[in-house]
């Protein structure tokens, strides 16, 4: 799959062979997820159209809409694979994503991508910690 101008997320019925090929991507991204979903979690919600799926040639995004009460965003939840084609899918998925009526975008990501994403602007900073009984 190419990155075209306006790229759309592929429905689930079609994306079975790409979700196999790309599922390591995604797995890699759990990784950083604080374990807050697994890779079945972000296949049901991809199933269920609360996660958008966008499979590149060597590269993975998926995405979710947060309806905030004043604002919609794309949010990039999780994302793996190829940098450059990453960062050239992202310009894509903005086009999508103001299509949808959403006003801005979001990247939920690990702090490096801030040095790739300079038209992207920290908005606060998420700390993590268990406080459950071992």
């Amino acid at each position: 799959m190419t990155i075209k101008d306006t790229m759309r997320p592929l429905h689930t019925s079609l994306s079975v062979k790409e979700w196999s090929r790309l599922v390591s991507h995604i797995s890699e991204a759990l990784k950083y997820s604080n374990k807050s979903h697994d890779i079945s979690d972000v296949w049901d919600a991809i199933k269920r159209g609360k996660a958008q799926f966008f499979p590149l040639e060597n590269s993975v995004i998926v995405t979710e809409i947060v309806d905030y009460p004043n604002q919609s965003v794309c949010r990039i939840w999780l994302a793996g694979g190829d940098l450059d084609e990453l960062m050239e899918a992202e310009k894509s998925i903005c086009k999508w994503a103001e299509e949808l009526g959403c006003t801005g975008m979001e990247i939920i990501g690990r702090k490096g991508w801030s040095r790739k994403l300079t038209d992207y602007k920290e908005a606060s900073v998420v700390l993590v910690k268990e406080i459950r009984d071992e």
